[in-house]
C-alpha cells in the first residue's frame, strides 16, 4: 500500500479558523450571539437587586397612621366594668348574709329541739323555789342546770310588773282594774316564758290587771 503525501490545507479551511494562536479554541467573546447575551443577563440581575434594596428601604413603605381608641368608648367600658364589679360585690355580700342567717337558724333549731323538753324541768324547779323546797344538793343541781341552759342561749322572761305584750305573754286571766298601773300589766306569773335568740320557745303564762280608767 502506497502512502499518500500530506495534502496541503486549502485556503477555504484556513479562513474558517479565527485569528489567533494556532490550536487554541476561540473564546465565547468571539461569537456574536453569546457575547450579546451575557451583558443583558448581568443588567437584569443588577436591576432585580436594585429593586430589592429599594423595597427594603423603610422610607419607601407606605406609612399608616396608628389607630387611636375613642376616649368616650373607653370611659363607657370602664363604667360598665365598674358596675359589673359592684353588682358582683353586692350579690356576694347578700350571699354571705344569707349563709350566716341560715347557719344561725340551723343552730337555733337544733338547740330548740334539745332544750324544749328541759323547760318542764325548769318549771318544776321554779315551783320548788316558790315553796322553799329547793335546798342543799338539789339546789346546787338546779342552779347548775339553769347555768347550762343559759349558756346554750335559753333565756327566761316574764316577771310581775312587766307590761303585757301579747307576743311574749299568754294572759290566763284578768284580775280586774288596778289604779297603780297605766297599761295592762303582769300581776302574777304562772309559768315563765323562754326564748332562744329572737325565737320565743314558750310564751309566759301570766295573770294581768288593767288600768282603772280602761
Amino acid at each position: 500500500m502506497t502512502d499518500r503525501p500530506d495534502e496541503p490545507t486549502t485556503g477555504t479551511e484556513a479562513a474558517d479558523l479565527p485569528e489567533g494562536e494556532p490550536g487554541v479554541a476561540p473564546s465565547p467573546e468571539g461569537f456574536g450571539d453569546a457575547a450579546g447575551e451575557a451583558p443583558a443577563q448581568t443588567e437584569v440581575e443588577e436591576q432585580v437587586a436594585g429593586d430589592a434594596v429599594a423595597g427594603d428601604d423603610p422610607g419607601t413603605a407606605e406609612e399608616r397612621p396608628d389607630e387611636v381608641d375613642d376616649p368616650s368608648a373607653m370611659r363607657q367600658a370602664i363604667a360598665d366594668l365598674t358596675n359589673d364589679l359592684q353588682r358582683l360585690q353586692a350579690e356576694y355580700a347578700n350571699y354571705r348574709k344569707r349563709v350566716d342567717r341560715d347557719r344561725q337558724l340551723v343552730a337555733e333549731t337544733a338547740a330548740y329541739k334539745a332544750l324544749t323538753p328541759v323547760i318542764e324541768v325548769l318549771d318544776t324547779i321554779d315551783r320548788a323555789k316558790e315553796h322553799g323546797e329547793l335546798e342543799g344538793g338539789l339546789k346546787t343541781v338546779a342552779d347548775q342546770l339553769e347555768r347550762v341552759v343559759a349558756t346554750a342561749g335559753l333565756v327566761r322572761f316574764g316577771e310581775p310588773g312587766d307590761a303585757f305584750d301579747p307576743t311574749l305573754h299568754e294572759a290566763l286571766s284578768h284580775l280586774g282594774a288596778d289604779a297603780e298601773v297605766e297599761v295592762t300589766t303582769v300581776k302574777h306569773v304562772a309559768k315563765g316564758g323562754y326564748r332562744l335568740g329572737d325565737r320565743v320557745v314558750r310564751a309566759a303564762q301570766v295573770l294581768v290587771v288593767d288600768p282603772a280608767d280602761a
